[in-house]
C-alpha cells in the first residue's frame, strides 16, 4: 500500500515524533511550502488540530502520536484523550479510538505499543476499504469528490488505474481553505490519475453534462442509518447527484453506532475565515458571515457507505 500513496499521505509527512517533540506538517501551506508545527504536549497538538494545521484523517494520526508523547512525558493520558477528542467534535472515530486506547492502557497495555498497533490497524483498514472502493469504479468513470478525501479514496483510485481503468476525478476547490485544489489535486496528479479542478459552484454544471458517473467522498462521521457528515458542499453534491441519477458513496473507517442524527454536533468556525482565503481578504471586515464547516447528508441521498464490511 505504501508505494501507492502520494507523499502527502505517508506517515512521516502527516506527523512525526522526534524525541519529546511532535512535528505536524502544516497543510495550510501545502503544496507551495513545506512547514511543520512543533508541539511539546497534547495541548499544543489539540490547538494545532483546532487551527486546521491538519484535517481529514490527519487529526487521528496526530492524536495517536500525541498519546505516545504524553506517555513518554509521564502525563495524564485521560486528560490528553479528553482534550484531543474535543479538538474536532465531528471526528468521533478519533475520539472512540483514543478512548479504546485509554481502556487498554488501564488494563495493563503499554501505551506506546497500543498506539503503534492502532497505526498498523488503520493502515490495514485503508488497504481493505480501498479494495472495496476500487470495485465500485468502472472503466471510463468520471468521479466527483469533495475536500481532501485522503487514504481510502486515493487508494481506490490508484488501484483502479493499476487495474487498467481509465478514470477522471473532478475536484471542487473547496473554499475557504482550498483543500481540493491544494491537497487533493496534487495528490491525484502525483499518483498519475487524471483530475480537473473546478470551482465549488460548478458541481451541478459538470454533472449535468454527463461527465460524472459517481460521487465519492470521505466522511468525517457516518451513522448506522447511513447518514453522513462531511465537508460543507457535500450536501449540494449529493442533492445534484440524486437529481441526475448519479450514485453518491462515502468512505467510512468506523460507523458510529453510539449516536443518532439528533446527537450530531456541527462545528461552526470563525466568521473571519469566510472573509479571507489563504490570507487574502475576500470581504470587508465589517461584512457579516456564517461558516458551518460540515454538511449533514441524509441517508436518502446516500447510495452506500464503503466500509471494511462492504458497502452498507
Amino acid at each position: 500500500m505504501e508505494e501507492l500513496l502520494p507523499p502527502f499521505l505517508r506517515h512521516e509527512n502527516i506527523s512525526r515524533l522526534d524525541d519529546d517533540v511532535l512535528f505536524i506538517t502544516d497543510r495550510r501551506f501545502l503544496p507551495f511550502e513545506k512547514k511543520e508545527v512543533a508541539c511539546h504536549d497534547y495541548h499544543d497538538a489539540a490547538s494545532a488540530i483546532k487551527d486546521m494545521v491538519t484535517q481529514g484523517g490527519g487529526p487521528l494520526e496526530v492524536a495517536l502520536n500525541a498519546f505516545i508523547l504524553t506517555s513518554r512525558q509521564g502525563g495524564n493520558l485521560g486528560d490528553a484523550v479528553r482534550v484531543l477528542s474535543s479538538a474536532r467534535p465531528t471526528n468521533t472515530t478519533m475520539k472512540r479510538t483514543l478512548e479504546a486506547l485509554l481502556e487498554e492502557v488501564r488494563n495493563g497495555r503499554d501505551p506506546e505499543n497500543a498506539a503503534m498497533e492502532a497505526f498498523s490497524y488503520y493502515d490495514g483498514l485503508y488497504d481493505s476499504v480501498s479494495d472495496i472502493g476500487e470495485k465500485l469504479i468502472a472503466d471510463g468513470d468520471g468521479i466527483m469528490t469533495r475536500c481532501f478525501p485522503e487514504h481510502t479514496f486515493m487508494l481506490s483510485c490508484a488501484k483502479a488505474v493499476r487495474n487498467g481503468k481509465d478514470i477522471t476525478v473532478y475536484v471542487p476547490e473547496t473554499r475557504p481553505y482550498l483543500q481540493g485544489s491544494r491537497l487533493t489535486e496534487p495528490c491525484l496528479r502525483a499518483m498519475g490519475i487524471r483530475c480537473m479542478i473546478i470551482a465549488d459552484a460548478m458541481n451541478a454544471s459538470v454533472m449535468s453534462q454527463g461527465l460524472v458517473q459517481k460521487v465519492m467522498t470521505a466522511s468525517d462521521l457516518a451513522l448506522s442509518d447511513r447518514t453522513v457528515v462531511n465537508k460543507a458542499g457535500t450536501l449540494s453534491d449529493a442533492i445534484v447527484a440524486a437529481y441526475y441519477g448519479i450514485p453518491y458513496y462515502a468512505f467510512s473507517l468506523s460507523i458510529d453506532k453510539t449516536i443518532d442524527y439528533s446527537d450530531i454536533v456541527i462545528e461552526y468556525r470563525s466568521k473571519d475565515e469566510m472573509r479571507n482565503a489563504r490570507g487574502m481578504k475576500t470581504a470587508e471586515d465589517s461584512a457579516d458571515a456564517l461558516y458551518p464547516c460540515f454538511d449533514i447528508i441524509p441517508s436518502s441521498l446516500v447510495k452506500g457507505i464503503i466500509t471494511k464490511e462492504g458497502v452498507l
